[in-house]
């Protein structure tokens, strides 16, 4: 979503560590280009105004005109302040309440507020809560039946409305469900219209008068940029929200609704959805999404997301057979279907500091996401002892490998060869030792 916003900054950036030292003049240039970058970007006008003139404010200072190191200075208020617009710091869910603690989901038709529910309820779930999920949609067709579905994939119980009840006395109901029943956390996945009217937001307003929720979280699109801000301002005049769900953030809208909603409602946002896996809700952290946008990765949440995807016992096996040299291509497949797991290559380039460039001289032929399912392919049509042991792979076996997987022999034979290099790789690192590994990384930096 960020790309295009990073990339004029980039260029701006590049031009003041080009002149040395910095002056007011290169300076007001500077914050030209970063109000017009931040406009295009779909930033909300008053916001870029209000960004633009706290930067003005400390580039001037003394700090930054007499630094060794100027454009770095300059560089670090603009990722200070962008860390300020959007919240200054993580806040997470209110669920200290006495159980079940509510929590309302809000939103217009299509924002992705049944399948945020659905993400919503699976994380909260792997925090050992037991949330229950309450459908009081019952105005668009199937959408109780969606998030059944959902509750059944996730393995979490939900409530058992119907299209013919109405959603006020379903909710009521499902918190006093869920109070006899030990459920310590209700999730209400509201009804959402094509446009704000009047009929929805009473009917919201009925139903928090009914449950008295401890969360009532905005669920919008970012694909739709400054309109998402519109609508969160409307909803959060009318329920008082208390914070934002920001879906789609994977798409290619400009970002604007990211660095607005906070400034623009006093709210802030909780949650970013970056893809239709029921995993694809993180919890926003200001300053990791300020480092993406200035091209400076996001290791932390790269670190969270592996944590979250690889088995501890897996990893310390494998990190055993390494330094034996037992690495098979079992153990190859096994990682692949690991890093799919974390997401789009492009995705986990972008959070390493200084990939994403990389990522970009490549383009896309660079970063072929088939290319991991046409290994995994080849693998998949190899028989479990030449997964063992490569060496059994002779021609024959090469070309029935080649048909079983759709691939051709020059596929197979890349593969092996890919293969080989990086036992030969690893086997040089385990030789290498802690302290050997330490002297090279030095002087690789």
């Amino acid at each position: 979503m960020f790309e295009s916003l990073s990339d004029k900054l980039d260029v701006t950036f590049k031009k003041l560590r080009g002149q040395g030292r910095l002056t007011e003049d290169n300076i007001k240039e500077a914050l030209r280009e970063v109000r017009m970058t931040l406009l295009e970007a779909d930033v909300n006008f008053l916001v870029v105004k209000q960004f633009v003139k706290a930067v003005r404010e400390r580039a001037m200072g003394a700090e930054v005109l007499q630094s060794l190191t100027p454009a770095q200075q300059f560089i670090k208020i603009v990722n200070e302040e962008l860390v300020a617009l959007m919240g200054g710091s993580a806040v997470g869910l209110d669920l200290n309440a006495a159980p079940p603690v509510v929590i309302l989901m809000v939103g217009l038709q299509g924002s992705g507020k049944t399948t945020s529910s659905g993400k919503l309820a699976l994380s909260l779930k792997k925090q050992k809560r037991r949330p229950l999920l309450v459908p009081v949609d019952v105005y668009r067709p199937a959408a109780i039946d969606q998030l059944e579905s959902l509750g059944r994939q996730i393995e979490v119980p939900v409530y058992p409305s119907e299209d013919k009840q109405d959603p006020v006395k379903i909710s009521r109901k499902a918190v006093e469900m869920a109070r006899q029943q030990g459920y310590d956390t209700v999730i209400i996945d509201t009804a959402g219209r094509l446009q704000i009217d009047e009929k929805l937001m009473a009917e919201l307003e009925k139903i928090k008068a009914a449950v008295k929720p401890q969360e009532i979280l905005l669920v919008a699109d970012a694909m739709t940029g400054q309109e998402a801000v519109n609508i969160a301002k409307t909803f959060n005049d009318t329920l008082d929200i208390t914070g934002v769900v920001l879906t789609k953030l994977d798409g290619d809208a400009r970002g604007g609704a990211a660095l607005s909603i906070k400034a623009v409602t006093g709210k802030p946002i909780k949650f970013v959805g970056e893809g239709e896996k029921l995993s694809a809700l993180d919890a926003f952290h200001p300053d990791r999404m300020a480092s993406r946008i200035l091209g400076m990765g996001d290791m932390l949440t790269l670190i969270e997301k592996a944590q979250d995807v690889v088995d501890q016992k897996k990893a310390e096996e494998l990190a055993r057979r390494l330094r034996k040299n037992e690495f098979t291509l079992d153990d190859f497949r096994a990682q692949l279907q690991q890093i799919k797991k974390l997401g789009s290559l492009g995705g986990i380039m972008k959070m390493i500091p200084g990939m994403g460039k990389i990522k970009d001289k490549l383009g896309d032929e660079g970063l072929d996401e088939k290319e991991l399912v046409r290994i995994e392919a080849i693998i998949n049509s190899m028989t479990d002892k030449e997964r063992r042991d490569h060496r059994l792979i002779n021609g024959s076996r090469r070309k029935r490998i080649a048909k079983g997987s759709g691939t051709s022999v020059q596929d197979v034979n890349r593969l092996l060869k890919n293969f080989l290099e990086m036992k030969k790789m690893m086997k040089k690192f385990n030789k290498m030792g802690p302290k050997g590994l330490k002297r090279m990384l030095g002087q690789l930096g």
